[in-house]
């Protein structure tokens, strides 16, 4: 006897109802490789405000809050002015908002080196040394060779990058001097992605896994809004009508009849017909239309993982619903995205920021990212109010009583205030009014000394009269 090779599938099999079988329906339904074009990605984010939503929104609120710098009031103030002569945060923007668009984008650092195919030296850059940044997207700035050594600290990324021109000449870039926004995970090099070799180095576009989404939404809104126009219907019966539609006459004069009709019953709304003519209307219903739609906007909400909320705009759906713990999971991916992504992209360049603002490099300085959520007035005045309450028990009521010496601890609170926005004014008026707490001015005098000195002067004349 022959070999019997029998084949052993774990799974659930229905022959009655077929279901696991090659009859059953689902068993035709597998993915497919998704090709989107360029063109198509510009045509959705152009045409449709769910892709150009999608695409927005969170490099938006990535960017929306910025950093809170750590460093002295000085370093702080140049840094900041740095950035903005550089336009830094709208930069990072445009490259967070082409790089979720296209699948890749990457901000040049612009030092005023004569060959940008070298690797850039952080140590060289001085006061004023950083130049410009300019935004390249994965249309004008091609990918080389991936670097395939493991020890390299390049492994997995390209060796050099190309610019194209305007006028065709071709410059290589070195990577240490790109800041590199990627867009959606590429699966792996060797199976391409959505764009094929014009992806090479670079991300997916996040449409790409939601367009379906996307298509689905956007039909269901254009033929709801179709049925609005067909949500009444007029019928009139009209005798002989079929035995006289081929005479060009009768039909001539059908057309003058009717909208004439429609014309009287427009401005007077009363609608004349003849009395062998019968009228009726149809209505078609609406109802649930609104539901329908929903679930297909609240579909393309996963996809794009953006709150209903945030994506529509709308107030939370629901009895005692308030969106809080959307928005706080929204927020962390958000926070998340900053820390992973923003933060190691743009080490390099915080280091030509710093040297170029400060003219040195202070090891004391760094940034971390402001969050995101929005306090209400009463929220901040409580933050305020326990800021407040700390800050006197660390000062203690009498000299010797302190627990941290008190100018130190009076910079850190005017820091603390400026930084989080408290009292955004508080250095100006320092400067111009005088200076903070210093440790051997005098006690201000208790309420129960003061009353003593009162009554003192007060009795003080009554003595002299006598």
């Amino acid at each position: 006897m022959g070999h019997v090779l029998s084949m052993v599938r774990d799974g659930l099999v229905s022959l009655a109802s077929r279901m696991g079988t090659e009859r059953d329906k689902a068993a035709s339904v597998f993915y497919t490789q998704p090709l989107l074009t360029d063109e198509q990605i510009i045509a959705a984010y152009r045409g449709s405000w769910l892709p150009r939503k999608i695409v927005d929104i969170p490099a938006l609120d990535s960017c929306r809050k910025w950093r809170n710098w750590q460093a002295e009031s000085g370093q702080i103030g140049s840094i900041e002015a740095e950035e903005r002569r550089l336009n830094l945060r709208g930069k990072v923007l445009e490259a967070s908002k082409k790089a979720r668009l296209f699948g890749g984008a990457a901000l040049f650092i612009g030092v005023g080196d004569a060959d940008p195919s070298r690797p850039l030296d952080i140590e060289r850059v001085g006061k004023d040394g950083l130049k410009h940044l300019t935004v390249l997207t994965r249309r004008q700035l091609a990918a080389g060779e991936i670097e395939r050594d493991p020890t390299s600290k390049w492994y997995g990324k390209p060796k050099f990058y190309t610019l194209t021109g305007s006028s065709g000449a071709q410059v290589a870039i070195h990577p240490s001097r790109l800041v590199i926004f990627n867009g959606a995970m590429a699966p792996d090099e060797d199976f391409g992605g959505a764009l094929g070799q014009g992806s090479h180095g670079w991300g997916e576009s996040v449409l790409t896994a939601s367009l379906d989404a996307i298509k689905n939404a956007d039909s269901t809104a254009a033929n709801i809004a179709s049925l609005v126009f067909e949500a009444k219907i007029d019928i009139i019966k009209v005798p002989q009508f079929s035995a006289n539609i081929g005479n060009q006459a009768y039909e001539d004069a059908v057309l003058r009849r009717y909208s004439l009709a429609n014309t009287i019953k427009g401005v007077n709304g009363t609608l004349i017909l003849d009395a062998e003519e019968e009228y009726d209307s149809k209505n078609a219903p609406l109802s649930g239309l609104t539901d329908i739609l929903m679930a297909f906007l609240q579909i393309v909400s996963g996809a794009a993982d953006i709150p209903v909320t945030r994506l529509l705009g709308q107030s939370p759906a629901g009895l005692n619903a308030t969106g809080d713990a959307d928005m706080k999971n929204y927020h962390d991916r958000i926070q998340a995205i900053q820390e992973l992504d923003f933060t190691p992209a743009m080490s390099r360049l915080d280091e030509c920021l710093i040297r170029s603002a400060t003219g040195a490099r202070d090891p004391d300085i760094y940034a971390s990212w402001a969050p995101l959520e929005q306090m209400s007035e009463k929220d901040k005045a409580e933050i305020f109010k326990t800021k407040a309450d700390a800050a006197r028990a660390l000062f203690g009521s009498s000299t010797g009583q302190e627990i941290i010496p008190r100018q130190a601890l009076s910079e850190a609170l005017v820091n603390t205030l400026v930084e989080d926005g408290s009292l955004p004014g508080l250095e100006a008026a320092i400067a111009a009014f005088g200076g903070s707490v210093q440790a051997d001015q005098p006690e201000p005098a208790s309420v129960e000394t003061l009353r003593g000195n009162a009554a003192s002067e007060a009795s003080a004349p009554d003595a002299a009269s006598s």
